[in-house]
């Protein structure tokens, strides 16, 4: 793919079946040519960067979480990943592991479609001065969402400077298009093309309130900060990054990375995969369909 010639293979240290997949690949591809982590292990940055920056490829075992944790290593990086599905849905994945074997070589060759995913970058301006204040990119999304507490927040949103609306409801995400099928779309939120470089903003149970998911321009920063006395989190990829508190504002604008996949299927085979994955029985699956 380029001169780059290190093959890593990431797994899921909380499944063993991914670690004895990835070992399985690393035999047929050559165990001078691979390295092998667990996604925690490349998250915590205990792979070196003198090893990203000589890897062509990133082999994922395991579902989308792995590949959100492993992006955030990958992307600065500029490596595709290419994903072996051992997990649920797996929307990000591209392969079965009953076809990995035979079908990953054909994607090491270079001439398989790159398909470039937008990502966001968070950032917290801390209302005491002493909280966190470094960037934070994620794949999927960015959710401000209520702690331990169980009550409503009162989050102000605002776009470019200008305000757009306050909820009051559990919180709300900011996520990508990638991510408007992840948590987003179980908040009722639209599934927007996963290349799109649009931003939604989509309300966690909204009540007395704009419930619809918003979307806005990719090049939008978007503003958060949660009104009255309250304790309320940040979240970007499902992991919780900090705990926050009333006068902290959470920006979110585009991640100057973009995560990358290695794809077989011209773009359009979206639909009918996407259909597969939610379960969704389209006309063509029906009998006696017309071809």
């Amino acid at each position: 793919m380029t001169k780059r010639h290190l093959i890593g293979l990431v797994h899921n240290a909380l499944v063993p079946e991914t670690r004895r997949a990835a070992e399985v690949l690393a035999d047929r591809l050559g165990r001078g040519s691979c390295w092998i982590a667990s996604a925690g292990e490349l998250g915590a940055g205990e792979l070196g960067a003198a090893d990203l920056s000589d890897t062509s490829v990133i082999i994922t075992a395991g579902g989308d979480g792995t590949i959100l944790r492993t992006v955030r290593a990958a992307a600065p990086h500029s490596i595709p990943i290419l994903g072996v599905n051992l997990g649920r849905v797996g929307f990000m994945t591209e392969l079965s592991v009953d076809e990995a074997a035979e079908k990953i070589p054909s994607y090491l060759d270079g001439s398989r479609r790159i398909e470039e995913r937008a990502m966001l970058r968070a950032t917290v301006e801390p209302v005491r001065g002493d909280g966190m204040t470094s960037a934070i990119d994620a794949l999927n999304d960015v959710v401000v969402s209520r702690g331990a507490v169980p009550q409503l927040l009162d989050v102000d949103v605002r776009v470019n400077g200008v305000r757009l609306i306050t909820y009051r409801a559990d919180g709300v995400i900011i996520a990508t298009a990638t991510g408007s099928t992840g948590y987003a779309l179980s908040a009722g939120g639209p599934i927007m093309y996963p290349e799109a470089e649009d931003v939604l903003i989509q309300p966690l149970a909204a009540h007395m309130s704009l419930q619809s998911g918003i979307v806005v321009p990719g090049d939008s920063e978007v503003q958060l900060s949660v009104e009255a006395s309250s304790e309320f989190v940040l979240t970007t990829d499902g992991r919780t990054d900090a705990e926050l508190t009333t006068g902290d504002v959470v920006k979110v604008k585009r991640s100057p990375y973009v995560a990358r996949f290695l794809r077989a299927d011209p773009p359009a085979a979206l639909y009918s995969s996407l259909t597969r994955k939610l379960g969704v029985r389209g006309l063509a699956d029906k009998p006696g369909a017309a071809p």
